[in-house]
Order: structure tokens, then sequence, then C-alpha cells
């Protein structure tokens, strides 16, 4: 086999499209850019969001509040949520997510003190309530932070 004798596999490769190439090729005189106009102009056309003068939506709908790109955004459970735990288990962002306690675990998860817990557990995860905090403590759990 040589060079000269590659060819792509049958049907892989499609031919471009040649615009402007007489009437018969379906892409002739206009090339698809229609008579005139601002489109048919060279570096012609609308940014995107354009809408011919009209007030686009982007600046027709009301905004509301700030959004703190920077922000940490925590996924939450409560504490009474961990008292599903076996007494003595590491409980961890992966088992949280395997429990089915949370979906998703954004920039890590925070635990409340909403509930009441009963078990020894150690908790690792990214933030804890103060309240949380105290709640695993008094039940003999320790907590850490990742």
């Amino acid at each position: 086999m040589k060079l000269h004798e590659l060819s792509p596999a049958e049907g892989s490769a499609k031919e471009p499209k040649r615009k402007g190439r007489g009437h018969g090729s379906g892409q002739g005189k206009t090339a698809g850019k229609g008579h005139k106009g601002q489109n048919a102009r060279s570096g012609g056309g609308v940014k995107p969001g354009f809408e011919g003068g009209q007030m686009p939506l982007a600046r027709r709908i009301p905004k509301r509040g700030f959004n703190n790109i920077f922000g940490t955004k925590y996924a939450v459970i409560n504490v009474s949520d961990l008292d599903k735990f076996v007494d003595g288990t590491v409980v961890d962002t992966e088992m949280l997510v395997a429990a089915g306690l949370i979906r998703k675990t954004f920039d890590g998860i925070k635990v409340l003190g909403n509930g009441d817990i009963t078990k020894k557990l150690t908790v690792k995860v990214a933030a804890f309530s103060q309240t949380a905090k105290e709640k695993i403590e008094k039940a003999g759990g320790k907590v850490e932070v990742i």
C-alpha cells in the first residue's frame, strides 16, 4: 500500500458544498445569501441576541437581587438525616451520595443542626453549623472539616 492509494472509508467523507458555482448546483448566483440586504454584505450580519432594533429579551426581563459568582454553594444536610447510618461509621461525601441523601455536592457539603442524632459518627464534610457540631459531639461522635 502506498500513500496515493489511501482513501477514507466509503460514505465517511462528505464533499464540501461549493457555493456560487452556477445555478445548476442549487447554490448558485447569490450562494444562499438572498438578495442584497445586511446578510448579503461582506462582514454583514447581526450579533447574537440582536432583534432588529426591538428591545432585546435580555433587557426586557426584570433583574432581581445579586448573584455572587465567587460565593460558596453548599449542598445542605441535617443532623437528623445522619441518624440512618450505623453506629461508629465514618460518614464522608461519597457515603452521603451513595446513601441518596444528596445528589450534587456543589462546592462541598454543610451539616445543619435541625433534628437530633443518637449515633456515634465521625462526620467528614466541608462545613458544619455550630449547633450541628455540638449535637454530633454530644452524641459521642467527631466532626472533621475537609
